[in-house]
């Protein structure tokens, strides 16, 4: 696994690490070789990284009211879908078609990153994530984390904290 500086990654990169950049934020590059066998992405992340999965959140993209939203959940549980869909104010929430999440954030299931994406989602960042000082969200592909405090994830995507998780 690669670990890679702000400056270092400067040069280029994925949306997510551009947006970062480009915001003056203090983050850090986790790469690893990405196993398309593992049957979960988030999990293959903490594994690879030697990271506790409650400090690795995985974004998930569902349909709130005909609303796609961003949820940003430790991959050591599941989304509330009740929850999330309470957090925007809305009524009924359903887990979005794969392909419009991928058109409409201009990255790929299991690289879903919530930052930089093609178009900015209402996001909500499930409220364990300030227990830590930083965590770790995909860098925008597979086998690649960025790692960042909650407090500016949470500016960057402009994300309302909710307890949106459950074990």
């Amino acid at each position: 696994m690669a670990k890679k500086s702000k400056k270092q990654q400067q040069s280029g990169g994925t949306p997510a690490t551009v947006a970062l950049t480009s915001a003056g934020v203090d983050f850090t590059i986790h790469s690893y070789d990405h196993d398309p066998s593992h049957p979960s992405y988030g999990e293959e992340a903490a594994e690879a990284m030697g990271v506790s999965p409650d400090r690795v959140f995985k974004t998930l993209v569902a349909d709130v009211d005909g609303t796609l939203t961003v949820a940003v959940v430790p991959v050591a549980g599941s989304l509330d879908l009740k929850a999330l869909a309470s957090a925007v104010g809305g009524k009924r929430a359903a887990m979005a078609d794969p392909t419009l999440a991928e058109r409409t954030t201009g990255y790929v299931r299991g690289g879903i990153s919530p930052l930089g994406q093609r178009k900015q989602l209402p996001t909500v960042l499930d409220d364990s994530a300030t227990t830590h000082p930083t965590i770790c969200v995909s860098a925008g592909r597979r086998g690649l984390e960025v790692e960042l405090s909650p407090t500016d994830l949470t500016t960057l995507t402009k994300a309302t904290l909710a307890p949106i998780a459950r074990p």
